[in-house]
């Protein structure tokens, strides 16, 4: 199951804690964020110990969505050492996001 982080976790789990962190940014109401969870499930059981995958449900963690300046979900933000290194908006097909990760582990 994909890590859940939340408002009081994230600086922990997602900034200090280093290597690849890629977070999906969705909401239950979200018809296009039900195609992307699959997705983002059978990744985070792919790259388990490679990279933390996980999702932020942005009505019920609006801090991190406000830090981040989430305006359009599902937004897929992948993190290096805490710092943003690349940005997704919208649906994706697995192997685009599965190209994004192998080309920021390296």
């Amino acid at each position: 199951m994909a890590f859940e982080f939340t408002d009081s976790n994230f600086q922990e789990t997602a900034i200090d804690k280093g290597g690849l962190t890629v977070i999906d940014f969705w909401a239950e109401w979200c018809g296009p964020c039900r195609l992307v969870g699959p997705i983002i499930e059978d990744l985070s059981k792919e790259y388990d110990g490679k990279a933390l995958i996980g999702k932020v449900n942005v009505d019920e963690h609006p801090e991190v969505s406000f830090k981040y300046q989430i305006r359009s979900i599902p937004t897929i933000l992948f993190l290096k050492d805490g710092e943003v290194v690349a940005k997704h908006v919208g649906t994706a097909t697995k192997q685009a996001l599965t190209d994004m990760i192998e080309s920021h582990l390296s």
